[in-house]
């Protein structure tokens, strides 16, 4: 493949919510342009684009997918992402490679939850838009009416570039052409909408258009371009992937009409942290020194060999040259560079700005920013929802512990809105993700890929235990006389709760030597211990003072370990005398979800010892709901709102504080402690 200039080089992520026909725009594009000599299919498992055998199985899109074609002497970069919400991680991460948000919408079915929230996401991150209506020959399309809601949605700035015509059939573009009759709108109105959209945000041509009443044809796009990548306009392009119809207007619509990386909004690159950032922009200008950008991470599971996607933001790169991560003053040799296509790895001669290449066997992550050579400083990636539903997994051997954390890591690497952890107060280890779908396909691919098998189960909630009550001179006495050498130690303990959140105070009131000093320390370590292990229902004991005030000790038979199981025992005693109760962590939480929905979730919410606490309009027909809910009851809350909302709604939380548990519900989780305990014993 010939080298391409920079104004020559397009990079567009497909985007919008599953089952809207990205993978099959993305096949068509294939197609056309001579690619592959059949349309590939999500149905019949012959996609091209969905290669990966959990995607053919499941007859969707589950991770993003880089893919390019040349056309009119561009070279046109393309990244298919999932439409799912539990799988936009990765179509967030797509969104740092590239300059334009291509929103795919079916005509069948209309926007949907995942169309809004990734239109957002590319907006916020500073991208460029574009919008593409498939399926434009459904038999319940209406398409005059899916472009009001595109513009009520969107903004008005969203433009058709084409219109159908004859039934589906072909479609007349808008920019060269004004006559002809479409199957919705007027041509001749339409294009004189679209010329003027244009020519308003260059006053050049605005001045010309104002004086003349045109404007040549080859004048347009570049203007056009701009006011992509401004935002000030947002063209509306309508294909059907399936009978090709409409597919070569949009590639022409790609290459003419959307920003080149010279055209589109440069990336920041943040030098130190807090009030000392500095920013500095990152221009497209191929005789600097190489910077890069990570968006995607893949593994090929025919040869297990790593591959990192990056976004060449500025300079070139060959496979000599040595690349530095952002703080890193040792770097890495690249040895091959490759152009992706699907599962297909073309092995290139050199990295071009503003074009996506890939990196073997290199130790990069997702977000890492890249330098030719040391240097600080990070290019900002979009922003990721906050992985929220979680499962505790167990491997069915025991001896596949470690191989599980492997696989988690790695899934860990290519996904942002995964992550895993090891709870050392429960010692679960528990995985997290953007619902039960995103977790299915986790474990589906660890025992595809890894044949390894888990089971999974809802994490145990971190409560803690404490006292209301304070009581005084606790005594417990410690003998052992028979077999071997003997132990004595006598301990007396005031115990009273704490301030919330001041942890545990341990005062030695011993006054002479009725406790020798070397043995009060121990009393202090046998309690930490009980602390531990928690007394009432085995969490963790918090909040709670404790004063050694009296005790004895034997001059033969008193050691460490006989205070050490004193100071246990008078702590338990005291405990239970104390009014023991738990504590459980409550959760700020934002629901987000569309206006219908805020009063069932208030409610849903109260009924799950929740309180509302603010509300916020949001643009297109959202509110946020904010308020504070125990952990125990949103455990499963991402299947609850998906339910509730039609898939609709989304969330975040975060640990406000701990509370205490009703002693209704106190009972339960201690009978429930006591009764396992006690299966343990037999």
């Amino acid at each position: 493949m010939a080298g391409y200039q920079v104004a020559d080089i397009r990079n567009v992520a497909l985007v919008g919510h599953s089952s809207a026909g990205k993978t099959t725009l993305g096949e068509a594009i294939l197609f056309k342009a001579g690619v592959t000599t059949r349309l590939g299919s999500v149905e019949d498992g012959t996609s091209m684009l969905d290669h990966d055998e959990e995607a053919r199985e499941r007859k969707h899109s589950v991770e993003s997918t880089v893919f390019y074609v040349e056309h009119g002497g561009r070279l046109l970069n393309f990244i298919d992402t999932p439409g799912m919400p539990d799988y936009c991680g990765q179509a967030i991460a797509a969104l740092a490679g590239v300059d334009t948000a291509c929103v795919v919408i079916s005509a069948a079915s209309g926007l949907g939850v995942n169309t809004r929230k990734m239109f957002q996401a590319a907006r916020e991150y500073g991208l460029g838009c574009m919008i593409v209506v498939t399926r434009l020959d459904a038999e319940n399309a209406r398409l005059d009416e899916l472009l009001g809601v595109i513009r009520e949605s969107f903004g008005p700035q969203c433009r058709p570039v084409n219109l159908p015509a004859d039934g589906g059939r072909r479609v007349i573009d808008l920019l060269r052409g004004s006559s002809g009759t479409a199957d919705i709108l007027d041509v001749a109105a339409a294009h004189t909408e679209l010329v003027e959209a244009i020519v308003e945000t260059d006053e050049a041509l605005l001045e010309e258009y104002m004086e003349s009443g045109s404007v040549a044809v080859e004048k347009l796009p570049p203007a056009a371009r701009r006011a992509v990548a401004s935002g000030r306009l947002i063209p509306v392009a309508f294909v059907s992937a399936v009978r090709g119809v409409g597919v070569t207007e949009f590639l022409n619509a790609v290459a003419e009409l959307t920003p080149s990386p010279l055209e589109a909004t440069p990336r920041t690159l943040v030098i130190g942290e807090g009030e000392a950032a500095q920013e500095e922009k990152v221009a497209a200008d191929p005789d600097d020194d190489f910077c890069g950008l990570v968006f995607k991470i893949t593994s090929d599971p025919r040869s297990n060999i790593k591959y990192s996607v990056a976004r060449v933001l500025r300079g070139s790169l060959r496979p000599d040259s040595s690349v530095f991560v952002s703080g890193d003053r040792k770097g890495q040799r690249p040895g091959h560079l490759f152009r992706l296509r699907g599962d297909q790895h073309a092995e290139i001669e050199a990295a071009s700005c503003g074009d996506i290449v890939a990196f073997a066997k290199l130790d990069f992550r997702i977000g890492a920013t890249l330098f030719a050579k040391p240097q600080d400083g990070q290019i900002r990636m979009p922003k990721f929802p906050t992985p929220m539903f979680a499962l505790a997994l167990e491997p069915k051997s025991r001896a596949d512990v470690e191989k599980v954390s492997g696989a988690l890591h790695r899934f860990a690497e290519e996904d942002p809105c995964f992550q895993y952890y090891r709870d050392t107060e429960t010692n679960e280890l528990v995985m997290q993700g953007l619902g039960d779908q995103h977790l299915n396909v986790i474990r589906s691919k660890m025992k595809r890929y890894f044949k390894l098998e888990v089971e999974t189960k809802a994490p145990k909630i971190p409560y803690r235990e404490t006292v209301s009550a304070s009581v005084k001179y606790v005594e417990y006495t410690h003998k052992k006389q028979t077999g071997g050498a003997g132990q004595y130690a006598k301990v007396v303990i005031d115990l009273e709760p704490n301030e919330r959140g001041k942890g545990y105070e341990f005062i030695d009131k011993i006054f002479g030597g009725v406790i020798d000093q070397a043995f009060r320390p121990s009393v202090d370590k046998g309690i930490r211990d009980q602390m531990r292990k928690g007394v009432i229902a085995g969490f963790p004991v918090v909040d709670v003072k404790v004063s050694l005030v009296d005790g004895k000790t034997h001059p033969v038979d008193s050691k460490d370990i006989a205070f050490q199981i004193a100071g246990r025992e008078a702590f338990k005693k005291a405990f239970l005398q104390s009014k023991p109760i738990l504590l459980e962590p409550i959760m700020n939480i934002e629901i987000t979800v569309p206006t219908e929905y805020v009063g069932d979730i208030a409610r849903d919410l109260a009924g799950k010892r929740g309180q509302v606490l603010g509300q916020e309009v949001l643009p297109g027909g959202q509110v946020c709901i904010r308020g504070v809910v125990p952990l125990a009851e949103v455990l499963t809350y991402s299947s609850q709102l998906k339910s509730a909302t039609g898939g609709q709604g989304s969330y975040a939380m975060e640990l406000s504080h701990y509370d205490v548990v009703p002693p209704n519900i106190q009972q339960q989780i201690a009978a429930s402690h006591k009764a396992a305990a006690q299966e343990e014993k037999e």
